[in-house]
């Protein structure tokens, strides 16, 4: 199968090197010095075992260059969709699906939805209407991403935890392109299910994007810490408690309590959110992703949620000030 991975960091870079060592035709699309290591010494892929694959693939720096495909994931971060929105037509042939890997909740959410909001547009995810626009619904396919990974060096990507990508057609149907690409994740060595309410399980991880990365972006604290202290642990709870409420006047079933989703993510253990990266690397932050979506849902259902708009008005300044002053916030040992 054509494969074309927009976005080849810590997740793309992950599924671009195991679709690529099962046979498939990959092409990953990145920039920088990440885009030159891959294309003189290919991408590196060290799984937690600590085995390591070298995938020789095609890596170019467009769209135009990729040409069309098969099936197109999207595995840049959510506020970076709309640099590349407008090129996915250059990606597209007559039946190309697209998968969408991003953390936080989609901004296709309404698409295809049962009740009356179909059809709303997210404008905290989608402010102009560029996505809606340029990337046709009616080829997506939604995906749940729980491993956990990271960019080390230019080219190199190392694998932390967890092999699962459920899949699910965003009206629900057991279809046979999506069933296709249950196949193909699996064939790469990946566990997947089909779905038949993908939106639910984008809930269930969204529980823990909401509470967790905020919490450890603003204290510097990983997993298992924010968990096992009483007080972080009891924020937790409070932001998936009135986040469960938003979800099921949406329809939403959870399927797990919330101190058993606290008790998954202690059980990972002293591992950095993708947020508290970004905080100590300088970038910019998944706000409206993982936060601010949410919110925005919120109000549509007409749902209050004190505790996680506290911590969203939080995170937004810190996001402001990290990128007013072009830098990043790390601890560092005390002289």
């Amino acid at each position: 199968m054509r494969i074309c991975v927009v976005g080849a960091g810590a997740i793309g870079g992950l599924m671009a090197a195991k679709l690529s060592q099962a046979g498939n035709d990959v092409t990953v699309i990145d920039q920088g010095a990440h885009l030159t290591a891959i294309q003189q010494n290919g991408l590196k892929l060290i799984w937690e075992d600590g085995s390591e694959i070298v995938a020789k693939l095609k890596a170019v720096g467009s769209a135009k260059e990729a040409g069309p495909q098969d099936l197109v994931i999207l595995a840049v971060k959510a506020h970076f969709l709309d640099q590349v929105a407008r090129d996915v037509e250059a990606l597209l042939d007559n039946d190309t699906m697209i998968m969408t890997v991003q953390n936080g909740m989609p901004w296709w959410y309404f698409h295809n939805f049962k009740g009356p909001l179909n059809g709303t547009r997210l404008k905290s995810l989608d402010p102009s209407g560029v996505l809606d626009r340029y990337i046709p619904g009616n080829r997506i396919v939604g995906c749940v991403v729980y491993p956990a990974a990271g960019v080390t060096e230019p080219g190199v990507v190392k694998h932390v935890e967890g092999d699962r990508f459920p899949v699910g057609e965003l009206d629900g149907s057991e279809s046979a392109r999506v069933q296709k690409l249950h196949d193909l994740l699996v064939e790469a060595g990946f566990r997947s299910r089909v779905l038949d309410d993908i939106r639910s399980e984008i809930w269930l991880k969204a529980w823990g994007n909401l509470s967790f990365n905020p919490i450890s972006a603003l204290t510097h604290a990983t997993l298992e810490d924010i968990c096992t202290f009483p007080e972080t642990r009891q924020l937790a709870a409070t932001m998936m408690a009135e986040a469960q409420v938003i979800g099921e006047k949406l329809g939403v079933h959870f399927r797990h309590t919330i101190e058993k989703r606290i008790d998954g993510a202690q059980s990972v253990g002293k591992h950095k959110t993708s947020m508290l990266q970004d905080v100590e690397a300088g970038r910019s932050l998944e706000t409206e992703a993982l936060i601010g979506a949410i919110l925005e849902m919120g109000k549509l259902v007409e749902v209050s949620s004190p505790a996680i708009e506290a911590i969203y008005a939080c995170v937004k300044l810190l996001n402001k000030t990290m990128l007013m002053e072009d830098a990043g916030v790390a601890l560092k040992k005390a002289s």
